[in-house]
């Protein structure tokens, strides 16, 4: 064997190893992708050569007929570095390439880089990742789920991938690119792009949404606790429409052109409604069989005022809809499971079934039409996008509240318009229905995400017979007569709506059992904020004893003492930390901070007082904010909402009175 042949085969033994080192890994954490890499034949992997340096380099064709090489043909790693270098690390957690090459300035970009951070690389091209998966170790990266491979635009396995990162995502990120790679597809590269942005945009709005209405949210609940005690579950809906055609009804501006439909469809198709679309319908004479509710502020109680005909439209609320809601809704209720009502009330007591929560009280709807079978569910309204440039269907509560703005200069339409352009910074177009591009702004685009998110996860039939609105991917589009005729052709069983007559909507004799419980999470909430009193104290001297070590570690041992007994009660920590989302993310940054910095220890050891201190104080707010909203949830334990409920068939015949 010549000299040449020698080393051709032991870079081919090299190759082969690496490629069976990063696939053992690749297997473990992104199976799908594995499968199609080990697909790829070796004939059909890139072309590589020897670099001057002895380095695997390639040259690719280009769309346009020329040819490039991905890498130096002298020395590609210390091309990968100068690369690497020229890309901004400071306070970013979260890197996204887009283009593998053969993988040297991806290893690259890691070697600088602290143990926190993510690279997110994509790449359309299998037979190139195959490719470079011979070139470079990633073994370590991949293994840590550090290094996470996109390879299109699939929504589902985007999110499955990145979901438990995108906190890290919304700390910091920075994009780059490898203009080698890209240039051999741009428009595929750019799909990936475009779909992992569309992520970064629904999961910061999420987060955001997350920190700003924690305190409401856990508010709503705890008022709510009466509520949702003595109420039944809703255990007897699963299944209870299998094989019935659902209609969501949606409050979008195409609404009014299916409302007249819809009065038919009663007794045809099981009609679950959002509360926005109940004046509307009712002003028509039609009466939903669901009403789904969940937002967080008074407001929305505004939706049923002087609405008429609710008794026996059962409304399903999830825990942090705002209790002037829950307390005067006149029919049958329901309150969804909740983990923190569970936290408070005890899975004795506070167990139940529930859905998956609703970003909006249309995807609730949704949800719950899954949840009892229905099939096909059927999209009515749900516009997601300003079509005609207006907001909402007419009727709706806000066009209420503008009447006394209207007059000859400024009309209703003029009204919607304005409230649309004044998101103008946040606007963005989306393909409709019928092929035409609609403006939408990012929070709609965001429960677009969702939804189409949420469609590949059912078994059932969607069908989006919203006639105007945007396109949502994984439906069927048709108009509501065709999906009438083609779906709602027979009534549905009556025997089916029975339950109403039978179930006992409030259960007065529950809130005994809260009371005793009440008591007790105060009670530990009240030792909580003892600690983080003491802990405080203590943090305020370690401040001052930073460059003596032996005192130090003295006043350490207490401190380590103090968190312990925090922790050990971790109902009541995980009950305030609902509460305090904000105070959550701030230590999680500062953890990921501390992480990178460089320093001494006792510059680390100062960081860390910083973080612990401004952590303790807001848990220990926090812990007396929950304890304040626990004590007003005693107060309406032992005086009660009474509703004005429909008797169940048994209390009727026992003469029971509410």
């Amino acid at each position: 064997m010549t000299s040449t042949e020698t080393v051709i085969a032991r870079n081919r033994r090299i190759s082969d190893e690496l490629f069976l080192r990063n696939m053992r890994v690749l297997w473990r954490r992104d199976p799908a992708l594995a499968a199609r890499v080990d697909a790829v034949d070796d004939v059909d992997r890139v072309a590589v050569e020897a670099a001057r340096n002895g380095d695997a380099t390639a040259r690719v064709s280009l769309p346009d007929g020329n040819s490039a090489y991905l890498h130096s043909r002298h020395q590609p790693g210390a091309e990968a570095k100068k690369w690497a270098d020229a890309i901004d690390r400071e306070g970013n957690f979260c890197f996204v390439v887009s283009g593998i090459g053969l993988g040297y300035h991806i290893r690259a970009l890691f070697d600088d880089l602290h143990d926190e951070t993510v690279v997110v690389c994509l790449e359309p091209s299998i037979e190139l990742m195959a490719t470079a998966l011979t070139c470079v170790d990633f073994a370590d990266l991949i293994d840590a789920d550090r290094l996470i491979f996109l390879v299109d635009d699939d929504k589902t396995r985007l999110h499955a991938r990145l979901h438990r990162h995108s906190t890290l995502l919304m700390l910091g990120t920075q994009f780059a690119k490898h203009v080698p790679s890209v240039r051999r597809d741009e428009p595929a590269y750019n799909r990936i792009h475009t779909a992992l942005t569309e992520f970064v945009t629904y999961s910061r709005m999420s987060l955001l949404t997350l920190l700003g209405n924690s305190r409401i949210t856990c508010k709503n609940i705890a008022m709510n606790l009466p509520n949702y005690v003595a109420t039944p579950p809703i255990d007897l809906l699963q299944d209870r429409f299998r094989g019935c055609p659902g209609i969501v009804i949606s409050a979008g501006p195409s609404l009014s052109k299916n409302l007249d439909q819809l009065g038919a469809l009663k007794g045809k198709a099981v009609l679950c409604a959002v509360q926005t679309a109940l004046r509307p319908l009712t002003l028509r004479g039609i009466v939903p069989d669901f009403v789904t509710s969940l937002d967080f502020h008074e407001m929305s109680s505004k939706f049923y005022e002087g609405v008429e005909g609710l008794e026996d439209v059962h409304l399903v609320a999830e825990p942090k809809a705002t209790w002037h809601v829950t307390d005067t809704y006149p029919g049958p209720m329901s309150l969804l499971d909740n983990e923190w009502a569970r936290l408070v009330a005890g899975d004795e007591l506070g167990g139940r079934s529930g859905l998956t929560a609703g970003a909006t009280v249309a995807h609730l709807a949704f949800y719950l039409a899954a949840y009892m079978g229905c099939d096909p569910i059927i999209f009515v309204g749900q516009d997601l996008a300003f079509t005609g440039h207006v907001f909402y269907v007419p009727g709706v509560e806000i066009h209420r509240a503008w009447r006394g703005e209207i007059n000859r200069f400024n009309s209703m339409e003029q009204k919607e318009w304005d409230r649309i352009a004044r998101n103008r910074p946040i606007l963005r177009k989306v393909v409709g229905n019928d092929g035409s591009e609609l403006y939408t702004d990012e929070l709609l685009f965001t429960y677009l995400e969702q939804f189409e998110k949420d469609i590949r996860t059912v078994p059932a039939t969607v069908v989006n017979a919203t006639e105007g609105g945007a396109r949502i991917r994984g439906t069927s589009v048709m108009s509501l007569a065709d999906a009438t005729e083609k779906f709602c052709r027979g009534p549905i069983d009556p025997a089916l709506f029975e339950y109403r007559k039978d179930a006992n909507w409030w259960d007065e004799s529950k809130l005994a059992s809260l009371k005793g419980v009440l008591e007790n999470r105060i009670a530990s909430l009240d030792e909580v904020v003892k600690v983080c009193d003491e802990l405080l104290d203590l943090f305020k001297e370690l401040r001052g004893l930073t460059d003596d070590p032996t005192k130090f570690n003295k006043k350490i041992i207490r401190v380590d003492e103090l968190r312990v007994k925090v922790h050990q009660d971790t109902r009541a920590y995980e009950m305030v930390n609902a509460a305090t989302q904000t105070a959550e993310l701030r230590r999680y940054h500062a953890d990921r901070m501390i992480s990178a910095a460089a320093g001494d220890d006792v510059e680390r050891a100062k960081r860390q007082i910083r973080r612990d201190s401004e952590f303790i104080g807001s848990v220990g707010t926090g812990a007396q904010d929950v304890r304040e909203m626990l004590e007003e949830t005693l107060q309406r334990v032992n005086d009660p909402p009474r509703r004005n409920v429909p008797l169940s068939r048994a209390e009727k015949d026992s003469g029971v009175s509410l």
